[in-house]
């Protein structure tokens, strides 16, 4: 089952946080941001699918519970760069935004000032597989599915976006 099965489940699953709300505010910074620096849906697609997988690198670092915690701490629509910085060292930082703009012909200090606002977005993505409960540490299965222990790689942010966007309407 892909990202965006997972996050339907999750939508449909009341103890869950993901909501329709939550996966249009996520779709609509996505386009604004894309649409303020003037890229189209394949630039933008290819810089959320690098950066996913850097974040799944980032996650898959830490213990399940951490990687849950971080998810909860930093997961928004708005810019955080403790949320790029929790995740990533500053030299880190450069590498991604150096991979992206080689495979997408985008500016790298412009990569760079949109980690800030993109880091929040995917984890605000996995986010929505968690509880309702705030108690409750139960399993979040989209950051299951996002981790992908199994290593089908059928994880990618771009095409969850993209699912999410026909989902509702959207793109």
């Amino acid at each position: 089952m892909g990202l965006f099965d997972q996050i339907v489940r999750a939508i449909d699953n009341p103890a869950l946080q993901a909501n329709t709300g939550q996966l249009g505010d996520i779709l609509s910074t996505v386009q604004q941001l894309s649409q303020q620096q003037g890229m189209n849906n394949s630039s933008t697609d290819a810089v959320m699918s690098l950066l996913g997988n850097h974040v799944r690198s980032a996650l898959k670092s830490q213990s399940a519970d951490q990687a849950q915690s971080l998810v909860n701490q930093y997961s928004g629509t708005q810019a955080n760069g403790a949320a790029v910085n929790a995740l990533f060292s500053q030299g880190q930082q450069q590498q991604i935004a150096q991979e992206i703009a080689q495979r997408t012909g985008l500016n790298s200090g412009v990569i760079q000032g949109l980690l800030p606002v993109l880091v929040p977005i995917v984890l605000n993505l996995l986010h929505s597989g968690s509880s309702q409960a705030i108690s409750q540490q139960a399993s979040n299965p989209v950051l299951t599915q996002f981790l992908d222990s199994d290593g089908d790689g059928d994880v990618d942010v771009a095409d969850a976006l993209r699912l999410a966007g026909n989902f509702l309407g959207q793109r």
